[in-house]
């Protein structure tokens, strides 16, 4: 035994597990007043937010929930949501957000196997959860929330609406610490477009440090004014509700993410961050000009999902927008990679910076390892740019794994790596750049064709809103490229006026050989539904 550990054993005065519910609790403490939450008309002030927090989780113990236990909710981006993310989890619970765009039946599997004891859901979607009840096999209790913000019509389903619920709980209710930073603290569920969706596990300690991550990662000083396009169901909402609260923000709710009220919010609460698909990019950018108004200052903006456009990103700058590209998977807490930025890049043409910040880049702070790697030898590829290989994660924001399912975590989970499915390659400097899903690659003539490579080519056409390549069965070639176009509104183009744009932009094999116009297919998230395109191909 090393001198260092004898008689200094681990006691509650040098140790405690980590977890991002303290974060609300400092706030509190320290800025009571300051403003928490703003949706609609409504204000509400740190110590107000811990209260209500406190309050929902009484009332859950009340009603039994304890460590383990499933909470679902299907709420929209809602101070109610906000207080969930912290109510469940004190009482030991574990926090599932369900996708509000998802139909029953997918509903219904994710409450049977969750195992969910109590639901919470807003009025609006209360038709699909109804069913979806109907459908399943455990018989939660159904707590109706009714949004004063919402104008819509929806059925009360539940036994109580929660201000009732809240009624029940005590504010001076004593969070549950996590006996083990390690318990679970949410489950979120994949989009399941090959099978039953897989329930990714979430521990306190890697949502207290990925929260924290996204403090250091988007610079974020005391006070920031946060702006919800993100659905908070999806990865819980990247970790923000816990990462705003580490540094004292305020969180600007949204309901549905349209032009006119994201830049009314923004120049109003002067907002400083916000996160999206690149379809909010799109939202933002083609949006009518007496919708827009002036940006208060420089806003920061942070994307995942696909590789965003170089046209898109150098026309965010020209807006006033900073772009920051982030790369992840729910399987990490959501984005963990981070194209961190060089000042000397400031000095590039626009076109040199944008194709700069199409590459994924390096690890967040608390990602303890990212790399590309031959997934047979499981060796890091050269860093040439070329060489294509698997894109893994290691580190402690990397999911607990898949609930119930042992073979997909064991294999997700391969020689001591989280396999991503992502195909990409490493650049001299370091930065990680993704070429595309390893079932998305394009084999033609026993050449390999990067989609992503095609699509960033046919965004640079000025018709072309949105773009997506698969590929196609073709006799001779094996595979070709299939171009689907959704053009912008008002905008036309031919298939042999985008072909010969590709020709100037890519290599001659690279082409498309077909080009569909065709809203295309997305997933409540906003990413791209390839797999449907895949089987709309075969008809072309």
């Amino acid at each position: 035994m090393s001198v260092y550990d004898r008689d200094l054993d681990k006691n509650p005065a040098n140790y405690q597990p980590l977890t991002p519910l303290g974060f609300l609790e400092r706030a509190a403490d320290v800025f009571p007043n300051h403003t928490a939450i703003v949706h609609g008309g409504r204000s509400t002030g740190y110590c107000d937010f811990h209260r209500r927090a406190k309050r929902l989780a009484s009332a859950l113990a009340k009603r039994g929930i304890r460590r383990g236990d499933t909470v679902a909710v299907m709420l929209a981006n809602t101070p109610a949501m906000l207080e969930a993310h912290y109510g469940v989890p004190m009482t030991g619970g574990v926090l599932n957000t369900l996708n509000t765009r998802l139909d029953a039946a997918i509903i219904g599997f994710c409450l049977d196997h969750g195992e969910a004891k109590i639901v919470i859901v807003d009025r609006e979607f209360s038709r699909t959860m109804k069913e979806a009840l109907a459908l399943a096999k455990v018989k939660p209790l159904v707590i109706d929330y009714d949004d004063p913000e919402y104008g819509g019509e929806g059925e009360r389903i539940g036994a109580m609406e929660y201000e009732e619920f809240l009624a029940e709980g005590s504010e001076d209710f004593a969070r549950a610490a996590p006996g083990d930073e390690w318990d679970a603290i949410s489950l979120n569920y994949t989009s399941g477009t090959t099978g039953d969706p897989k329930g990714v596990v979430y521990h306190h300690r890697g949502a207290a440090l990925l929260a924290l991550g996204n403090v250091v990662t988007c610079g974020m000083k005391k006070h920031p004014v946060y702006l919800w396009t993100l659905p908070m169901f999806h990865c819980n909402g990247w970790c923000f509700p816990w990462s705003i609260a580490a540094v004292v923000g305020t969180q600007v709710c949204l309901r549905q993410v349209r032009a006119k009220p994201m830049y009314d919010l923004i120049a109003a609460y002067k907002v400083t961050h916000l996160c999206g698909a690149p379809i909010v990019m799109a939202t933002l950018l083609n949006a009518p000009d007496n919708e827009k108004k002036p940006l208060p200052h420089a806003v920061e903006f942070f994307t995942a999902a696909a590789p965003p456009p170089e046209a898109v990103l150098a026309a965010m700058k020209n807006a006033g927008f900073n772009v920051t590209h982030l790369y992840g998977l729910t399987e990490t807490y959501g984005p963990a990679v981070v194209n961190d930025w060089h000042g000397e890049w400031d000095a590039l043409p626009l076109g040199d910076q944008a194709a700069k910040k199409a590459r994924q880049g390096v690890r967040y702070v608390p990602l303890e390892a990212l790399d590309v790697l031959n997934p047979e030898t499981m060796q890091p590829v050269p860093r040439d740019g070329t060489t294509l290989g698997e894109v893994m994660f290691r580190g402690n924001v990397v999911m607990k794994g898949y609930l119930k399912n042992p073979s997909a975590t064991q294999q997700a989970f391969a020689g001591g790596w989280f396999h991503s499915g992502d195909l990409g390659v490493v650049h001299p400097d370091g930065y990680v750049q993704l070429k595309d899903r390893s079932k998305d690659i394009i084999i033609s003539g026993g050449e390999n064709i990067s989609s992503i490579e095609v699509e960033d080519a046919l965004y640079k056409h000025p018709a072309v809103q949105a773009a997506a390549v698969v590929a196609k069965a073709d006799e001779k070639w094996g595979e070709t490229p299939c171009a689907f176009i959704e053009l912008k509104p008002g905008k036309a183009v031919t298939p042999d006026e985008l072909s010969q744009h590709c020709r100037r932009n890519l290599a001659g094999f690279k082409v498309p050989r077909h080009f569909v116009f065709v809203e295309l297919p997305k997933t409540s998230t906003g990413k791209i539904q390839k797999f449907k395109l895949r089987e709309m191909a075969k008809d072309v």
